[in-house]
């Protein structure tokens, strides 16, 4: 009886303690729940100091200050705090579907002032890579808008469909299958096959998905078996070569603004920009906060950004 009482009394003792050290965990989750997110305010400081050194800034299109025809309302006052304070910009996209001139025209109907000097797309990355990489490719099949081709043409590289030195797949918005079927012939025949830029879908307002030139190049590798000689447009950093050249910049000087990690962002990174990331597009929250590496810095749109030069 004795022993039995003993054995009860240390169990209640045990059962007791345990309880207390439960409750003591679920006060300090509860406490930790209710504690506000701690900003990490060194690092803030450094990255908006970084900032203040940059000259001229990167800025993607779609995704980043407009998308499809809908302008994003902050897209006008960030541009105009750039021009306040001297920092120099250039719209730089991997849609390879329109021209240097439908760009500006593009721009001009969204309110945005825009000249053929301020554009640089995939387009361009592509021709100054056949020029200084590949001179022995003179004459292209262009599996691409018609507004690409003319570029190609305009730019010295005539299309010829009967027997080309190369195949250009770019964002193609007017794909029919005959041409398609063109493509994989002469790719299965051992031509050059360059993508124009690796994007898989391209963004929209629409309740659509649209396939980009990424996704047209894989349909055609599992046609062949042949992936893409050359991948340019974002993310290789021949994309910010031009840009550097031009107005005279250390990668320093320069940020990159866009919506995409796996593009901009890796970009950026390769090229020794900053990297600013913005969720107006296509990357969401988690999928920021889960990215390794991590952008330099992560804002909701560009009139965050704005906000920040100010």
């Amino acid at each position: 009886m004795t022993l039995q009482l003993g054995c009860s009394i240390l169990f209640f003792g045990v059962r007791r303690q345990q309880l207390k050290t439960v409750l003591q965990v679920s006060k300090g989750l509860e406490n930790k729940r209710k504690a506000p997110r701690v900003t990490p305010v060194g690092f803030f400081i450094c990255m908006t100091d970084r900032l203040k050194n940059i000259r001229h800034f990167a800025l993607d299109l779609d995704g980043t200050l407009y998308l499809g025809g809908r302008l994003f309302e902050a897209t006008r006052p960030f541009l105009a705090t750039l021009r306040e304070r001297g920092i120099g910009r250039t719209f730089f996209t991997n849609n390879s579907s329109r021209s240097t001139k439908q760009y500006v025209e593009h721009l001009t109907h969204l309110g945005i002032e825009a000249a053929a000097d301020d554009i640089f797309s995939s387009t361009h990355c592509t021709l100054a890579y056949l020029r200084e990489e590949r001179p022995e490719i003179r004459r292209v099949f262009v599996l691409g808008t018609p507004a690409l081709q003319q570029e190609f043409a305009e730019s010295g590289f005539p299309i010829d469909e009967a027997n080309p030195d190369a195949v250009v797949v770019g964002f193609d918005t007017t794909l029919v299958y005959d041409r398609l079927c063109q493509a994989a012939w002469w790719i299965a025949k051992g031509k050059p096959f360059i993508a124009t830029h690796p994007d898989r879908v391209c963004p929209t307002d629409k309740p659509t998905v649209l396939p980009d030139c990424g996704a047209i190049c894989k349909l055609l590798t599992h046609a062949t078996g042949r992936e893409p000689d050359a991948v340019l447009g974002k993310p290789d950093p021949r994309m910010l070569r031009g840009i550097l050249q031009k107005h005279q910049l250390k990668p320093s000087d320069l940020a990159v603004v866009g919506d995409r990690l796996y593009t901009d962002m890796a970009m950026a990174r390769s090229a020794g920009a900053m990297g600013i990331l913005v969720l107006s597009g296509e990357t969401t929250r988690e999928q920021a906060d889960a990215a390794h590496p991590k952008p330099d810095l992560i804002v909701a749109d560009v009139g965050e950004l704005g906000r920040l030069l100010a």
